[in-house]
């Protein structure tokens, strides 16, 4: 639906990772919820690496931040990153694409594919027209991508040629599209964002908003700081 005169959709980060729980990440979780927050998005997802947040810690934080956080998790499989909604731990196997597929179904949750560039995309090779055909017609065909409900259209840490290229992947796929800032510090926060035009209050409404498509990635770098339609 067209967007109306004052009418604004939620703004969740669907993509973030915190330390300890991903030993990647260089900021706590409370630091990453002030910085959502301080960057004017509704709501936030915390997915780490392989690891789960307790549905009880989320509810937690949520509270004493009065802010909108969500539980999911980054998995780690044979074929790519997935980030997963509606299971609440790891188990042995995840990380074969079936077998996560089977659980995700099981659980009704959904999976959305990480930054989907990766290993399918190579910037100085896609500068000759041909090639980058050729990367996006076999990056089409891969079974990976057939098991998520959705791409990750833009994610804040990838250039631009490379959020390019998941676009044009998902538009090939008709898949869904979301955004995340994939942050790890503090200052990758506020890049990009998942944008819904339904009610999102709980995992339940997102893995449905999910589902439902009602939903689309923005990006929240350009000047005057309002979201770009990525289309």
């Amino acid at each position: 639906p067209s967007r109306g005169p004052g009418v604004r959709f939620l703004l969740i980060d669907l993509h973030c990772h915190t330390y300890p729980k991903s030993d990647d990440g260089f900021m706590s979780v409370d630091e990453l919820i002030d910085g959502t927050k301080a960057s004017g998005l509704d709501g936030v997802c915390l997915t780490e690496h392989d690891a789960f947040w307790s549905v009880d810690s989320v509810q937690e934080l949520s509270r004493r931040h009065q802010f909108l956080v969500l539980p999911g998790c980054e998995i780690n499989t044979d074929m790519g990153h997935a980030l997963v909604f509606g299971l609440d731990h790891y188990e042995f196997g995840l990380h074969r694409p079936a077998y996560l597929l089977d659980c995700v179904e099981r659980a009704g949750g959904v999976i959305i594919a990480a930054h989907p560039y990766r290993r399918r995309f190579l910037a100085e090779p896609a500068k000759r027209p041909e090639a980058r055909d050729e990367m996006l017609d076999r990056a089409s065909g891969d079974d990976f991508f057939q098991m998520c409900q959705a791409i990750e259209g833009l994610n804040g840490r990838g250039s631009d040629v490379q959020n390019q290229f998941s676009q044009d992947l998902g538009t090939r796929l008709g898949s869904v599209m979301t955004a995340g800032s994939d942050a790890h510090r503090v200052e990758q926060l506020g890049t990009a964002a998942t944008e819904f035009q339904e009610s999102v209050e709980s995992l339940e409404d997102l893995i449905l908003a999910l589902r439902n498509g009602s939903c689309r990635p923005v990006d929240l770098r350009n000047a005057n700081g309002l979201p770009r339609d990525l289309g």
